[in-house]
């Protein structure tokens, strides 16, 4: 059991082995032998009394969420668990201590495997572990949601981010305000050129959304596999989509708008009157009930353009009203409206850091700040919860390497020893701030995602790392993963995952032969990361930022 990962805090080895077959026997509390089954899928285990049991699982309270102890001795497997998601874990890590077989869909019936004994001890050390998905600009159907849970689940993370809206498409089904789905979930072409080109596209027609349905069915499969989902509704701003469906809601009356067929930002920005944050409200009911439960809400709040709001007499009137002095300050009081509208119902508002910075927000609202360190620790040290999601080296729409046989990325590079090496929580900061950070997550934007081959070839492995990051609190040891890790690949593979060999693209996974090949070094991110530590630093904060 020295090739886990990610990495337990304890694992001790033991004398001797034991058997475990396909359709071994599980006894234990329903809820945590469910898991346990649901797991460890591939061999089917069977529900049955202690006494016949290869597989027992219990609950121990004391072990905390999400904790377990796992333990394989001569007479079999034994789980002690802090909870459900503990014991789905406690699974987890006994099939990796499997074969690499063990991660395949089916195996031959009578398949059974010798495993040698051991203990292993863990728990996470970040609550928050999470993926970004983005679905707004690039549609992904259900299928590669529900896988992206299942990979997610095989590394212990445990927030799956949905980015539902922007200026390129909206993608979940309203039925108080059908137009939404019905206009803003597709455009009739994609921009195909390169940043500083002549503008080309394709002139193919690109959309899709999930029904109420679908929510509700991705939201149940995740629950179970120990994932929540945290939609999000990025607003006031990336509208493009929302106006284009109901221009009534803009800023500027009279105004035409589209569902966006370039990437970049749109100054298209909803007004903040009371009628948009009915609209609005109306809206995350309606997806927080199809979720079933919505801990979590994420409202965005990022990269606004607001000149509309500060030329516009009725919004002007409207923000006097209020005893406000500036757009900004407007900003700062629509997301915190929205907020407590969302507290009011269940759900904790989460928000990019440019929302932060406005100022204003509820105490217990969330921050992801996307544009560095600095601006996460000031979130932080002002008391706001923190789930670190920084470009570098977070955002994986970025290249892994600076060269023309990647397929293309928005810019070059972040490696997998980039993310590994990443703290969540410096240890410069004060033990105040560092208790602030609850967790971590990758970002999948989408201008270059097109598909689910693309998909994994994003995510993975760089996606490892950053399940090691977030399940320790801090960068993994670097010679002792990257053994790991090239082990872990293996049982990718069993999986079918087409994730970036650590060597390179392989032929069919480089750019050109139909696909954009990467321009290295027009983008790189440490150019990236400074230009947003400035714009961090302004009372303008809210200003696109490429």
């Amino acid at each position: 059991m020295d090739d886990l990962l990610p990495l337990p805090r304890l694992i001790e080895t033991g004398a001797g082995s034991t058997e475990i077959a396909v359709g071994a026997v599980v006894s234990g509390p329903a809820p945590l032998r469910d898991a346990v089954r649901l797991a460890l899928g591939v061999l089917d285990p069977r529900p049955g009394d202690a006494a016949a049991a290869a597989l027992r699982v219990e609950e121990d309270p004391r072990l905390g969420p999400e904790a377990y102890v796992l333990t394989i001795a001569g007479d079999g497997v034994r789980i002690a668990a802090g909870d459900r998601a503990g014991a789905f874990y406690a699974a987890q890590t006994l099939r990796q201590a499997l074969p690499d077989e063990a991660f395949r869909s089916a195996l031959p019936p009578g398949t059974s495997w010798t495993i040698p004994c051991g203990r292993v001890e863990d728990a996470p050390a970040l609550a928050w572990r999470g993926a970004h998905l983005d679905v707004a600009r690039s549609f992904l159907p259900k299928r590669e949601v529900l896988r992206m849970i299942d990979l997610m689940a095989s590394h212990k993370l445990n927030r799956l981010h949905l980015h539902l809206a922007d200026d390129q498409g909206w993608r979940v089904e309203s039925r108080a305000f059908p137009l939404l789905h019905e206009v803003g979930s597709h455009r009739p072409r994609t921009v195909v050129s390169h940043r500083g080109e002549d503008l080309a596209f394709d002139d193919v027609p690109h959309g899709g959304h999930y029904t109420l349905a679908d929510l509700s069915e991705i939201a149940a499969y995740a629950r179970a596999r120990a994932v929540v989902v945290v939609p999000e509704i990025d607003v006031p701003g990336h509208a493009s989509a929302v106006l284009a469906a109901y221009p009534a809601l803009a800023s500027r009356p009279g105004e035409r708008h589209r569902v966006l067929d370039r990437w970049g930002i749109s100054p298209a920005i909803l007004s903040p009157l009371p009628a948009t944050v009915d609209f609005l409200l109306t809206v995350f009911g309606e997806i927080a009930g199809a979720l079933g439960e919505a801990p979590y809400f994420h409202i965005g709040g990022d990269e606004c353009v607001l000149d509309d709001w500060a030329a516009s007499a009725e919004i002007s009137a409207h923000r006097a009203s209020l005893g406000l002095e500036s757009a900004g300050d407007l900003h700062a009081w629509f997301l915190r409206r929205l907020a407590d509208a969302l507290a009011e119902r269940g759900s904790r508002a989460v928000v990019w850091d440019e929302a932060f910075v406005s100022g204003g927000l509820r105490p217990d609202t969330i921050v992801m700040p996307w544009r560095g360190e600095h601006v996460a620790r000031r979130a932080a040290a002002a008391g706001h919860d923190v789930v670190a999601t920084p470009v570098f080296p977070m955002y994986f729409d970025y290249a892994e390497a600076a060269s023309p046989e990647e397929p293309a990325g928005l810019g070059d590079a972040i490696t997998v020893a980039d993310v590994a090496a990443f703290e969540p929580a410096p240890v410069s900061w004060s033990s105040e701030e560092r208790a602030r950070v609850i967790g971590t997550q990758f970002q999948l934007w989408s201008e270059h995602i097109p598909d689910g081959r693309v998909l994994d070839y994003r995510a993975w492995p760089r996606g490892c790392a950053a399940a090691e990051v977030a399940w320790i609190g801090g960068p993994a040891a670097s010679e002792d993963f990257a053994r790991r890790l090239g082990r872990h690949l293996g049982r990718l593979d069993a999986i079918g995952v087409e994730y970036r060999p650590l060597s390179g693209p392989r032929p069919w996974q480089r750019g050109g032969a139909g696909r954009r090949r990467h321009r290295p070094g027009v983008v790189t991110v440490q150019e990236v990361m400074r230009h947003l530590h400035e714009l961090s630093l302004s009372a303008d904060s809210t200003r696109p930022s490429m």
